[in-house]
């Protein structure tokens, strides 16, 4: 992105925080953290002590603020933790998106569950700051975008709904048409596109790509399902038994008195057969994306990529 990098925050009628702090962060200082990155995301796993912290810190500290942010909802603590670690155009995740993930609103499960959606799935950082996808530069922007949904509508039903009619479009291969969202959800487009074009978004990304980078056990493919930070493997198309059995509370929402408890055990060979996801290193389409702005009530906007397997 071009340096040095002025950040402003959203425009005061969508937030009562302080409205302006700019930070510059020259090309040297970008280029070594990037280069203690290393080349490929997932070689962060492999990371030392030091060089995590090092990437740890630029991420804290070139972040916004949680004063200058969006008011974020509190985790329930007795909520069940649902999290998706994803990407925009896997197949695999648009479909779990658009038609199975929408069963915790329809069925209730919202009450009892904290959800938390993660755009970044098998992307990279190259040593450059540039974002490699594995489904293209389409996806990398998508990416970016539903990252800034998330964090200009942090009301779930806002931002899952917005992000569910996205990934129905992309799974129909009519991503390119995202921007209708917008008029299908009923929200005010334009401070996703000052999060976008204001590269917040892009630094959300960041922090999304260590947040995956550091799972333990590592994610193979996506979707990547965890319930209370358990990894369902090959089984998440099965989440709501999860959620079920985990939850201890007394408001149990009617489909948990219904739903059979069927917790799978999936070994690496049977995913590996069944091959319900997209995995790493089945590179489909690496571009190297260097994010432009997003024009205002252009639906001309997308730079390619594919949602076919």
């Amino acid at each position: 992105f071009p340096l040095p990098y002025e950040l402003s925050s959203l425009p005061p009628s969508h937030s009562t925080q302080p409205t302006h702090f700019t930070l510059l962060i020259s090309t040297p200082i970008l280029q070594l953290v990037l280069s203690l990155v290393s080349i490929r995301t997932q070689n962060m796993k492999c990371l030392s002590h030091r060089q995590a912290l090092v990437l740890s810190l630029f991420l804290v500290y070139f972040s916004p603020p949680a004063s200058y942010s969006y008011a974020q909802s509190t985790p329930d603590p007795q909520k069940i933790d649902l999290t998706l670690y994803y990407e925009s155009l896997c197949p695999y995740c648009s479909y779990f998106i658009a038609h199975d993930l929408v069963r915790l609103f329809t069925d209730g499960l919202i009450s009892i569950v904290n959800l938390r959606l993660v755009p970044w799935g098998n992307s990279a950082v190259d040593a450059s700051g540039y974002f490699q996808c594995q489904h293209g530069t389409g996806e990398c922007l998508l990416n970016t975008v539903e990252a800034c949904a998330i964090y200009v509508y942090p009301d779930p039903y806002k931002h899952y709904f917005f992000i569910q009619c996205i990934e129905a479009l992309a799974y129909q291969g009519k991503e390119a048409e995202w921007q209708s969202c917008f008029a299908e959800t009923s929200l005010e487009p334009q401070p996703l596109f000052d999060c976008y074009n204001q590269g917040i978004g892009r630094r959300l990304e960041l922090q999304y790509a260590y947040e995956t980078a550091q799972l333990n056990p590592p994610h193979l493919y996506v979707p990547w399902v965890l319930v209370n930070n358990q990894p369902l493997h090959g089984d998440y198309r099965n989440f709501i038994s999860y959620i079920c059995k985990a939850y201890k509370g007394s408001s149990v929402p009617t489909v948990c008195n219904s739903v059979q408890f069927e917790i799978n055990s999936f070994k690496e060979e049977k995913i590996d057969a069944t091959k319900q996801g997209c995995f790493e290193g089945e590179q489909k389409n690496l571009t190297l994306f260097e994010p432009t702005k997003i024009p205002h009530q252009s639906m001309r906007v997308f730079t390619g990529g594919s949602n076919k397997r």
